[in-house]
C-alpha cells in the first residue's frame, strides 16, 4: 500500500463525501470537523481538494503551524498552487522593517490568484497576515511586464518603470527588487519569482532569458517568457487596497482553526499599530527607502470575520465562535488520536503497533528520507516483530491513528523525538549570496590571487568597453602597476589570498612565468607526497586490524534517533568510516567539516560501532573545554543505550 491508498480512505468516507457535497452548493455551508488530531486534518483537506472544484484558504493560529500545515499539503498532494501566505515584516507582530522574502512570496501567491485560471489553488496564512490588506486584483495588470524570447525591448522605459516601482540599480542582484546592466545583459529580480532572470540582448531584441543562481550568478535553464511584476505591498500603480477575503475568488472555501483566537490576535495587533503610529516611526523598505504605515493598510478584526463567514466556512477547532454568532454548523465527527509518545523505546512501539495489527489496523510510517524507513525495518527484523508496516517514504509534520478508517500513521522523527523542521521558500538575499556577499567585501588593497595570474592587489569595479559593450570589471594590480580587468563571469577564477598571518604575499609580474613555474612545483611536491602516502598506506593495508562486525539493530536504532535530519555528506562520511572498521586492515580516515556540520555525530556513531562490538572508544581533544563539551555530548546521545561514557583532563 501507498499514500494514494491511505488518501482513496478518507476520499471514500462517506463523512467527506458529505463536506464535499456541501461546499460544491451554491450557497454558503458551515461545517464543524471534530476530534481530528495531529496531521489527519491535512488528509481531509487533501481529499476533499481532489473532489471540489474550488479554491482554499487555511487559516492557522500562528506562524509556525501554517508553515507545518503548507508543507504537509505538498508532501501529501504533491501539487504545485499551494502557496504560502506570510506577514510583510521581518519580526511578526512588529512593524520596524518590511522582509523582501515574505514580500516576494505575497507577491507571487496573489499574481497566482489574480489570473484567469483560479481554480484548484490553496493559500496558507495565519493572522498577522491576513489582517495586512493587499493590492486589489486589477492592479496586478498595471504592474505587470511581459518579456518573451525574440519582443523587442526598449532598455530605458523598461528601467524608468522597475525604478518607478522601487527597484534599485546594483552591481549584482542577490535579493528581490534589483536590477544590474552590463552591456547587453539585463539581470531582473521579479518579486513574483524566487530566482532572479537574465535577459540577453542582441542590439534591441531579446536574444534569450534564463534562470540564474544570485549566489553563483550561473544561469540556470532557459526560459521562452517570464513576468516582471512590482512589490505588491509598497509600489503599485493603483494605490487602492482590499481585504484578503475580498481579493479571493469568490469559490474559495474558508477553512479556519479557531475562528475566536483568529479575531483575539487580530484584535491585539490593533492596538500594537495604534502605539506604532503614535510613534510618529516610519518602516524600513529596504537599505535607502522607508515608508509610513496607515490604519487603512489593514482590516479590522470584526468586517474581516464577518468577511470570511460570507463564503464556505470549514472549522476545525473551536466552534464556539460561530455559535456565539447564531451559526449552526453542520457537525462532522471522526475519530482520530495523535500518535502516542514512545520516547525512543522501541519496546513500547512493537507493543503498541503489534497490538493495532492484531486489532486489524493497517500500519503505515511516514518519514521524508528513505533511509529512515529501512533502518526501521532494519530494526524490527533484528527484534523479530511480528507484524508488517507500509513505509510512506512521505513527511507529514504530526503522526496519528485514525480509529474509523483503522489505520495507523506514524511519524519517524515522533518515533526518534527527531527536529522535524519546515521548509518554506525563501527568496536570496545579500547575506545567503555568499561569492557575491565576498566580492562586496573585498577592499581596495586587499590581495587577491587568480588563478591563472597568482597574487595581485584588489583595486575595485570599474566599467569598460569591451566587444563594443559596457562591461563591469574587476580591477587587479600587478607588478610594474600593470593592470587585469577580470569580465565578473570570471569571478570563480577569483579569491580572496589566504597565507601566513602577518606576512605580506610578493605580488607577481603580468607576463612572465613565475607563477606558472610555482604552480609547477607546488604539483611536483604534492606528487612527491602522493608517492610517500602511497608507500605508506600500502604497509598498512599489509597489516592485520581488527574487522568490526556489520551493523546491528542498535547501531540502526542511534543512528535512526539522531535529532535531524543527515545531509548527504554527513551520511556518505557515516558509511565510509563504517567501512572502513569493517574491513581488516587499520582503518586511518580524515572527516572534514566546518563548525556546526556534524562531525561529531559521524564520531558518536563510530565509537558507538566499537562498544557494540566489546570493545572501547577513546576520544582525544585539544582542550579540557572541548573534553568536558564531548563528554556531555556523547553522555547525552548514548544515555539510552547500553554503554558507559566517562572524561579524564
Amino acid at each position: 500500500m501507498n499514500l494514494q491508498a491511505v488518501l482513496q480512505l478518507f476520499q471514500r468516507d462517506v463523512r467527506l463525501q458529505s463536506l464535499v457535497k456541501g461546499i460544491n452548493s451554491p450557497t454558503p455551508q458551515y461545517f464543524q470537523l471534530s476530534s481530528l488530531s495531529g496531521s489527519a486534518i491535512n488528509f481531509v483537506a487533501v481529499s476533499t481538494w481532489a473532489h471540489a472544484d474550488v479554491n482554499h484558504l487555511f487559516i492557522l493560529n500562528d506562524k509556525e503551524e501554517a508553515a507545518y500545515f503548507q508543507n504537509d499539503l505538498e508532501e501529501l498532494s504533491q501539487a504545485l498552487d499551494i502557496f504560502y501566505f506570510p506577514d510583510s515584516f521581518k519580526k511578526t507582530g512588529q512593524f520596524h522593517e518590511l522582509n523582501s522574502s515574505h514580500s516576494m512570496l505575497r507577491t507571487e501567491a496573489l499574481m497566482k490568484f489574480s489570473g484567469n485560471n483560479v481554480n484548484k489553488k490553496v493559500l496558507v496564512t495565519y493572522p498577522e497576515a491576513l489582517w495586512e490588506k493587499v493590492a486589489g486584483s486589477h492592479a496586478f495588470n498595471k504592474n505587470m511586464v511581459q518579456l518573451k524570447v525574440g519582443d523587442v525591448l526598449k532598455v530605458d522605459p523598461l528601467l524608468e518603470q522597475l525604478v518607478g516601482w522601487g527597484f534599485h540599480h546594483t552591481d549584482f542582484v542577490y535579493e528581490p527588487g534589483q536590477y544590474a546592466l552590463r552591456g547587453g545583459i539585463l539581470d531582473i529580480y521579479s518579486f513574483g519569482n524566487d530566482k532572479p532572470y537574465r535577459v540577453e540582448l542582441f542590439g534591441e531584441d531579446i536574444d534569450s532569458i534564463r534562470l540564474f543562481d544570485p549566489e553563483t550568478q550561473l544561469s540556470e535553464r532557459k526560459l521562452t517568457q517570464v513576468t516582471l511584476i512590482a512589490n505588491m505591498d509598497t509600489h503599485t500603480v493603483d494605490h487602492v487596497k482590499t481585504s484578503l477575503p475580498e481579493f479571493l475568488p469568490a469559490n474559495t472555501v474558508v477553512w479556519i482553526k479557531d475562528p475566536a483566537y483568529v479575531q483575539g490576535v487580530i484584535e491585539q495587533m490593533e492596538q500594537r499599530l495604534d502605539d506604532w503610529l503614535q510613534t510618529g516611526q516610519k518602516v524600513r523598505v529596504d537599505e535607502d527607502e522607508e515608508m509610513e504605515l496607515k490604519e487603512t493598510d489593514f482590516v479590522k478584526a470584526a468586517p474581516l470575520m464577518d468577511q470570511l463567514m460570507q463564503k464556505h466556512t470549514v472549522v476545525f477547532g473551536n466552534r464556539e465562535w460561530l455559535m456565539d454568532k447564531g451559526i449552526q454548523p453542520q457537525s462532522i465527527i471522526f475519530d482520530t488520536q495523535e500518535q502516542p509518545v514512545f520516547n525512543r523505546q522501541f519496546d513500547m512501539l512493537l507493543k503498541d503497533l503489534g497490538s493495532h495489527n492484531s486489532n486489524k489496523y493497517s500500519l503505515f510510517i511516514f518519514a521524508d528520507n528513505p533511509r529512515q524507513l529501512e533502518r526501521l525495518r532494519s530494526v524490527f527484523e533484528d527484534l523479530k516483530a511480528d507484524f508488517v508496516f507500509y513505509p510512506i517514504p512521505v513527511a507529514i509534520s504530526s503522526g496519528f491513528i485514525d480509529h474509523s478508517l483503522k489505520i495507523v500513521c506514524y511519524t519517524d522523527h515522533q518515533i526518534f523525538q527527531r527536529f522535524h523542521k519546515s521548509r518554506i521558500k525563501q527568496a536570496y538575499n545579500k547575506n545567503k549570496a555568499i561569492t557575491m556577499k565576498t566580492l562586496r567585501e573585498l577592499q581596495p588593497g586587499d590581495y587577491v590571487t587568480h588563478i591563472d595570474h597568482g597574487v595581485g592587489v584588489y583595486s575595485g569595479l570599474q566599467k569598460i568597453e569591451s566587444g563594443g559593450k559596457m562591461q563591469e570589471a574587476i580591477r587587479i594590480i600587478y607588478k610594474n602597476n600593470d593592470l587585469l580587468y577580470v569580465n565578473i563571469n570570471s569571478l570563480h577564477k577569483i579569491s580572496k589570498y589566504t597565507g601566513k598571518e602577518g606576512v605580506e604575499p610578493r605580488v607577481n609580474k603580468l607576463g612572465s612565468d613565475a607563477w606558472d613555474k610555482l604552480k609547477e612545483k607546488a604539483k611536483t611536491q604534492v606528487k612527491d607526497i602522493a608517492k610517500d602516502l602511497i608507500k605508506l598506506y600500502a604497509v598498512r593495508k599489509a597489516q592485520q586490524g581488527f574487522a568490526h562486525a556489520p551493523d546491528t539493530y542498535l547501531q540502526t536504532e542511534l543512528e535512526a534517533s539522531f535529532l535531524y535530519e543527515d545531509t548527504p555528506d554527513q551520511s556518505k562520511a557515516t558509511a565510509d568510516v563504517k567501512r572502513d572498521m569493517e574491513a581488516p586492515a587499520p582503518m586511518d580516515r580524515l572527516v572534514c567539516g566546518d563548525v556546526g556540520f556534524g562531525k561529531t555525530e559521524v564520531a558518536i556513531r563510530a565509537a558507538f560501532k566499537s562498544i557494540v562490538d566489546g570493545k572501547q572508544a577513546a576520544v582525544l581533544v585539544p582542550t579540557t573545554i572541548l573534553a568536558f563539551q564531548h563528554y556531555k555530548t556523547f553522555s547525552d546521545r548514548l544515555k539510552d543505550f547500553p554503554c558507559t561514557v566517562d572524561y579524564l583532563n
